[in-house]
C-alpha cells in the first residue's frame, strides 16, 4: 500500500471517529433511564419511552464497538501493520478496505469466523 493510500485511509478513519464521537455526545440524553412516574405519563407512553431508551442504548453500544475498531485500525497504521489480516497476516484486498477502512480481517478469515459462530 502506498503512503498516499495509507494517509487517505487514516483521514477516513479519523473523520468517521469524529462523527461517531459527535453522535455519541448528541445522543447522550436518549440513553438515560426512563422515569416510571405513572401520575405524569401513561402506560403506553412509558412503554414507548422504555423501548426508545433500549434502542438508544443498543445504538450506543454499536457506536462504541465501531469506535474501538477505528482506534485499533489507527494503531495498526501507526505500527505499520495496517492492511494486513489479524489472523493470517495476509494483505487485505484494497476494495475491502475501501468499503470498511476499519476491517481487521481478510475476506477468507472473516468468512471462516462467521461460519464457526453459526
Amino acid at each position: 500500500m502506498s503512503p498516499e493510500q495509507l494517509q487517505r485511509f487514516k483521514r477516513l478513519l479519523e473523520s468517521e471517529q469524529q462523527s461517531l464521537l459527535a453522535t455519541r455526545q448528541a445522543a447522550k440524553d436518549s440513553t438515560r433511564p426512563v422515569v416510571l412516574d405513572q401520575s405524569s405519563v401513561g402506560r403506553l407512553s412509558r412503554m414507548d419511552a422504555m423501548q426508545g431508551q433500549a434502542m438508544a442504548v443498543e445504538s450506543q453500544r454499536r457506536r462504541d464497538v465501531q469506535l474501538q475498531r477505528i482506534q485499533s485500525a489507527l494503531e495498526r497504521i501507526q505500527n505499520g501493520e495496517y492492511g494486513y489480516c489479524l489472523v493470517c497476516e495476509e494483505e487485505i484486498y484494497l476494495p475491502r478496505l475501501e468499503t470498511d477502512p476499519a476491517v481487521p480481517l481478510c475476506l477468507d478469515c472473516a468468512s471462516r469466523r462467521e461460519q464457526s459462530s453459526t
